[in-house]
C-alpha cells in the first residue's frame, strides 16, 4: 500500500468516526449528552500525525509571514523552507523558490537538505544514546577507543563543547591526501595518527569551534556499535521519531536519496551553478545529515520530550560547557547556547556547499524556528530574528486549546 493510499484511508477513517461521534451526540439528549471515542490514532500510521495550530487562529501570522518569505525570496535569492512551531505545535511552514535551477522544478515539503553544522547535534545526540547505554563515559579518552589517536588527553566531553584543541581536518585533506576518492572517517582518523599536525592548545583550555572533533565523535560511535554512523542513526533516532526523509549521505559512498537537494552558488549577479562534492565531503559527523524542515520538527519534538535521551542527558546538551580554568563557553553537545538579555537561546547554524541552515529554540517563548536554504544564502540571523518578530507581533493564541492533529 502506497503512502499517499495510506493518508487518504486514514484521513476517511477520520472523517467518518467524527460523523458517528456527531450524529451520535446529536441524538442523546441534554442531560446525559456524553462525547464518544473517535478510533484510536494508535491504528493509524503515527507517520501521519503533525500537531497544529486551527487555521483561524494562524491566518494572519501566516500571511504575514508568506509576506516576509516572498520578500526574502524575490531580493535575497533565498530558495528555502521556513517552519515555525509554538509551544510544540506547528504555527506555519513554507517552501519558497527552486529545486533544481536548470529544470525549474520547485521546492516542496519533501525537498530534502544537507544540514550541514546543524548534524552536529545529531552526533552529540548519538554520545548520550551511548552515555546512557554504558557503553561509553563522557569522561573517556580517545586513545581508549582509538589508541594510535595521536592527542593524549582529549576525552568525548572535550569533543562535544569544542574543548579539544585538535587541528582542522580540512587542512589535512587538502593538503595531504594523495588518492583520487575522498577519505572516510576511518581514513581521516589513520591521517591524523600518520601526520601528528600540531594542536591549537591542551584540550580543556580554550574553546575553539572544531569540526574535526565532531567527526572524531562519529568515529567513536562507529567504534563503539561496530555499525556505520548513518545506520546507527537511521535506527536509534530516525526509525524511533519517523523522520522517514531524514539520512546521512557520504559523498561517493553512499546513494543519491530521494529528493535529495544539491547545493548552489550565485554567479554574475542572477544565475546559479550546482556546488559538486569535494575532498571533505565523505566525512560525516560534523555534517552529512539530510532533512526536511517537517522531520526536523519531529527531531525537536521528540528531543525535547524524552523519546530519545533522558532529561538528564538533555539538560547537558543545553548547558554551556566551561574550560579547566571555569571560563563558561557558548556551547552544550551539539548546539549553541545563547544567554544575552536574559534569554537562553539554544540554536545551531549550518553552512556547507551551497546550503545554508538553522534550528532556534527561544526559550522564554517557547518558539521553534526552522530554515533550510541551497543557493548560498549569507543571513539566517537576519531571517531568523525577521520570522520570530513576526509572530510576536501578529499571533494570537486565543484558543489555542483547540489545537488539532493534521492528516499530512
Amino acid at each position: 500500500m502506497s503512502k499517499y493510499f495510506q493518508y487518504l484511508v486514514a484521513g476517511i477513517i477520520l472523517l467518518f468516526s467524527n460523523f458517528i461521534v456527531s450524529t451520535s451526540t446529536l441524538a442523546s439528549s441534554s442531560d446525559d449528552m456524553a462525547i464518544l471515542p473517535v478510533t484510536s490514532l494508535e491504528s493509524i500510521d503515527k507517520e501521519l500525525i503533525t500537531p497544529i495550530y486551527p487555521e483561524l487562529i494562524t491566518k494572519k501570522v501566516s500571511q504575514k509571514l508568506d509576506s516576509v518569505i516572498d520578500r526574502f525570496n524575490k531580493r535575497y535569492d533565498f530558495h528555502g523552507s521556513i517552519l515555525v512551531a509554538k509551544k510544540g505545535k506547528l504555527l506555519y511552514s513554507k517552501e519558497v523558490g527552486y529545486a533544481d535551477f536548470k529544470e525549474k522544478t520547485k521546492l516542496d515539503k519533501y525537498s530534502v537538505f544537507q544540514l550541514a553544522s546543524v548534524s552536529k547535534q545529531f552526533t552529540a545526540t548519538a554520545i548520550m544514546i551511548l552515555y546512557e547505554r554504558g557503553q561509553l563515559d563522557l569522561d573517556d579518552l580517545v586513545t581508549k577507543y582509538y589508541p594510535n589517536f595521536p592527542y593524549e588527553e582529549v576525552t568525548i566531553k572535550h569533543l562535544l563543547n569544542h574543548t579539544s584543541g585538535l587541528p582542522k581536518y580540512f587542512w589535512l585533506a587538502e593538503h595531504k591526501w594523495d588518492k583520487d576518492k575522498a577519505p572516510t572517517n576511518n581514513e581521516m582518523m589513520q591521517m591524523l595518527a600518520d601526520h601528528k599536525v600540531e594542536r591549537f592548545f591542551r584540550p580543556g583550555r580554550n574553546f575553539d569551534y572544531s569540526n574535526t572533533g565532531y567527526f572524531v565523535l562519529a568515529s567513536i560511535v562507529e567504534k563503539v556499535t561496530d555499525m556505520k554512523y548513518g545506520d546507527f542513526l537511521e535506527s536509534n533516532i530516525f526509525e524511533p521519531l519517523q523522520m522517514s526523509s531524514s539520512f546521512v549521505y557520504s559523498f561517493e559512498n553512499d546513494s543519491i536519496g530521494i529528493n535529495q537537494l544539491s547545493g548552489y552558488r550565485v554567479y554574475r549577479g542572477r544565475y546559479h551553478a550546482e556546488i559538486g562534492g569535494t575532498i571533505n565531503d565523505a566525512i560525516v559527523g560534523d555534517k552529512n545529515v539530510y532533512a526536511t524542515g517537517e522531520d526536523l520538527f519531529k527531531w525537536i519534538n521528540g528531543l525535547n520530550s524524552g523519546k530519545v535521551i533522558s532529561d538528564k542527558s538533555l539538560d547537558l546538551m543545553y548547558t554551556k560547557g566551561e574550560t579547566v580554568y571555569g571560563r563558561k563557553v557558548p556551547y552544550g553537545f551539539g548546539f549553541r547556547i545563547d544567554t544575552k538579555n536574559d534569554e537562553k537561546v539554544i540554536y545551531h547554524h549550518g553552512k556547507w556547499n551551497g546550503f545554508s541552515t538553522s534550528i532556534t529554540q527561544y526559550t522564554d517563548s517557547d518558539l521553534l524556528v526552522i530554515a533550510l536554504e541551497h543557493s548560498s544564502y549569507n543571513s539566517m540571523k537576519h531571517l531568523n530574528s525577521t520570522v520570530r518578530s513576526v509572530v510576536e507581533e501578529n499571533f494570537d493564541p486565543t484558543g489555542s486549546e483547540l489545537a488539532v492533529t493534521d492528516l499530512n
